[in-house]
């Protein structure tokens, strides 16, 4: 493929988090007035220029699949899911920062996308070691997303950033942490624009042009994560 047109990232986590809006926000620059459960999948685009400013710049479109369902959602509901892990070039790991558990259920939905498994094992959420080596070998550009950044108080704030930069460190990802119903949290120029730019523009590259997972690669089994 000489030119990549169209690129198709999958976002990814429980439910209640905040896709939709998040999905919403990245494509349409507006709040989502009132969301509603995803089933399924929905497909929204959003336009995005790679390498913006520089002679290699050019337009392009951004799929991003909203899954829906609970990671604990029953074999045949993950079996269908599936079928959405194909020809995937990015992943955003979505979590509400009010809700511990959602965080920690990034791991297997991780799991589930990247190895394409229909009931994830080899799963344990603990305080032991954790081996960050095996995201390292992933291909395929994450982005740590956190969502309700509002509704954490001021004395909590330190708290629960100091856990996501864990998180975003066992997943070889940079982190966002922003408001759905706030679009300056994305404003040109912040910081977070400058990361979601920087992962788009990884996405883009031809590199992962056609990655489809790790059915022929080495899968991942974790024995045991760091998660405090």
């Amino acid at each position: 493929m000489a030119s990549l047109d169209r690129v198709k990232v999958l976002v990814l986590g429980d439910s209640g988090v905040g896709k939709s809006s998040l999905v919403h926000l990245l494509c349409q620059n507006q709040v989502l007035g009132n969301p509603s459960w995803t089933v399924g999948c929905s497909v929204d685009v959003r336009v995005q220029d790679y390498k913006e400013g520089t002679p290699d710049e050019k337009t392009y479109y951004i799929e991003l699949w909203d899954v829906g369902g609970s990671i604990g959602s029953a074999s045949s509901v993950k079996s269908t899911r599936a079928v959405f892990y194909n020809s995937v070039n990015g992943i955003m790991l979505v979590h509400d920062l009010t809700n511990k558990k959602s965080s920690q259920n990034l791991y297997r939905w991780s799991l589930e996308a990247l190895n394409k498994d229909s009931s994830p094992t080899g799963v344990i959420v603990s305080n032991g070691d954790y081996d960050r080596e095996q995201f390292a070998e992933n291909p395929v550009p994450l982005l740590l997303i956190g969502t309700k950044f509002d509704q954490i108080p001021e004395n909590k704030r330190s708290e629960v950033l100091t856990r996501t930069a864990f998180l975003s460190e066992d997943f070889n990802a940079e982190e966002i942490n922003l408001d759905c119903t706030n679009p300056r949290y994305l404003a040109a120029g912040t910081s977070n624009a400058v990361k979601l730019s920087r992962f788009f523009d990884k996405v883009r590259n031809p590199e992962f042009c056609h990655m489809t997972g790790f059915t022929d690669r080495k899968r991942f089994n974790f024995k045991s994560l760091h998660y405090d």
